[in-house]
């Protein structure tokens, strides 16, 4: 029994560190992402960790058996591939987010989360670009080029939410869970972006214009890859009213969800564009027009799909980061201290000063909901955890193909993994208890983002109308313009909700919202 026992040990381990690089990956990693499932199950009812822990920690698990019956020589089997987590790992992910997320909380509160978003993560990675660069030579650490720090500020300025959100209810503080929740896709989409508009960087012209220009590059990249990700929602929804595929398969209309959002992504990364933003786009917009063009059985199915899909990408990351959580040489070259506190400081210096402009431009006489001290804080929490994005951004940086053999590179992207790993585990563990003692209950009836009827409201569009005589025209307009500045986000927000019953949802399906 022991000879048999340790033959097989020395088969598995001779096929290890051989060539079988697809049976033995793919059976080990599917066996712990079933322990994955059967462990979260457990924790469920009284979890004080959430599922990117708990895969942390099985990852480390497994890791820890695989470096024993490796001899040592790895912890892990698999080598970390950025195209691998960007072309099949990330679609679905953001995907589910966006086709899952609640519409009408996300576009009511959109300009504050545009604002911690895009606006957040520019203040973010410019402290932390610039602290870096100043910091890192001071404590020994040379070799980076002017492209690494300002790649550095984007991938540390890329945020992992779920932790907190995990924590978080989006039935009992909407306001908070729409802000937490928006914030963090958003955020990832941004930091996507920026990191590939510094790349096209000339270093030997560097300036004020060469801000601009990554300004300008950022702009152009956000709008056509929301523009793409709405068409190609609208494009679903029109082709599933339109020969209502139902009738003969619901695998049919299903599969064409699948396979659009898909081609969406691909498309934004043909054209070097943000497949992040498209493909979340298109989830919103099939969410809201094309999930009510397919069958009753249809619309249960595609949820539950995304979801699953959704949830083993992510399980599949973070064990890969646990697994790579035991080599201990990562733990003594990274710069995890200097990181940290840039993180929290980037952090910081935007979330109290946006969120005071978003009560400013969300003030109302008759509203009392704002983003109050306790919401700022765990928003900012929220913020500090780093994921996938940031590990994945950074082997696009430091590694070709997942290599590298520069020995500052290496320490970047063993720094990356540290920061993700240390930031999951410490401040994930202290989430469950800082929302607890802010929120208690989670009744924080004042989070309820409701908004009162205008009594300047109409149920016309703001639109000039031949029917009319000018004088009523221009009363309308002056009205409309009067409500615009007065409550500029509950403006556009009713106006964009009148335009949608009216021209929308006729067009591309869905009830009337109230």
């Amino acid at each position: 029994m022991n000879a048999t026992t340790t033959s097989w040990f020395s088969d598995f381990a001779a096929n290890l560190a051989s060539g079988h690089r697809q049976v033995v990956p793919i059976t080990v990693f599917v066996a712990v992402l079933c322990l994955c499932m059967i462990v979260g199950h457990l924790l469920e009812e009284n979890r004080w960790v959430n599922e990117s822990i708990t895969a942390i920690f099985i990852g480390c698990l497994a890791g820890t058996i695989i470096l024993f019956i490796s001899k040592g020589r790895s912890s892990h089997i698999l080598r970390f591939d950025e195209e691998l987590f960007f072309i099949y790992l990330l679609p679905p992910i953001i995907f589910n987010a966006g086709f899952q997320v609640k519409k009408k909380q996300f576009f009511h509160n959109f300009l504050t989360i545009m604002l911690f978003g895009v606006i957040g993560v520019f203040i973010s990675s410019s402290i932390i670009t610039v602290g870096s660069w100043w910091l890192f030579p001071k404590f020994g650490f040379d070799g980076l080029t002017p492209r690494d720090y300002l790649a550095i500020g984007t991938i540390f300025s890329s945020t992992d939410t779920v932790c907190t959100l995990q924590v978080l209810h989006q039935d009992e503080t909407p306001l908070l869970y729409s802000l937490v929740f928006g914030e963090g896709v958003v955020n990832d989409a941004t930091s996507v972006v920026l990191f590939n508009a510094v790349q096209k960087i000339d270093i030997n012209k560097l300036g004020g214009w060469s801000a601009v220009h990554v300004f300008v590059d950022f702009l152009y990249l956000f709008s056509t890859s929301t523009a793409l990700g709405f068409a190609a929602g609208l494009l679903t929804a029109y082709v599933l009213r339109g020969l209502y595929f139902g009738r003969h398969s619901t695998v049919r209309e299903i599969a064409l969800m699948v396979l659009m959002a898909y081609l969406s992504y691909m498309l934004a990364e043909l054209f070097n564009l943000s497949g992040i933003l498209t493909v979340f786009f298109a989830g919103v917009l099939m969410s809201h027009y094309a999930w009510y063009n397919v069958t009753e059985s249809s619309r249960i199915t595609t949820r539950h799909i995304f979801a699953t899909m959704s949830f083993i990408a992510e399980t599949f990351i973070f064990l890969y980061v646990g697994m790579d959580a035991l080599d201990m040489e990562k733990w003594k070259t990274s710069k995890l201290s200097y990181l940290l506190f840039l993180i929290l400081l980037g952090r910081a210096a935007f979330v109290f000063p946006l969120s005071a402009l978003s009560n400013y431009m969300n003030r109302s006489a008759e509203r009392s909901t704002s983003i109050t001290l306790k919401h700022q804080i765990v928003i900012c929490w929220a913020g500090l955890m780093r994921g996938a994005v940031s590990i994945a951004l950074a082997f696009k940086q430091f590694t070709r193909s997942g290599v590298t053999l520069d020995p500052v590179n290496a320490t970047m992207v063993t720094t990356t993994i540290i920061v993700v790993l240390f930031s999951t585990i410490v401040f994930g563990f202290l989430t469950k208890p800082l929302v607890n003692y802010l929120l208690p209950h989670h009744t924080n009836n004042s989070s309820i983002h409701r908004e009162p009827r205008s009594p300047k409201e109409d149920l016309t569009l703001p639109l000039l109308s031949f029917e009319e005589s000018a004088t009523t025209n221009i009363l309308r307009a002056k009205d409309s313009l009067s409500m615009l500045i007065e409550r500029p986000v509950y403006t556009i927000h009713s106006y964009w909700k009148k335009f949608d019953n009216a021209y929308m949802r006729p067009i591309f399906g869905g009830p009337h919202s109230n």
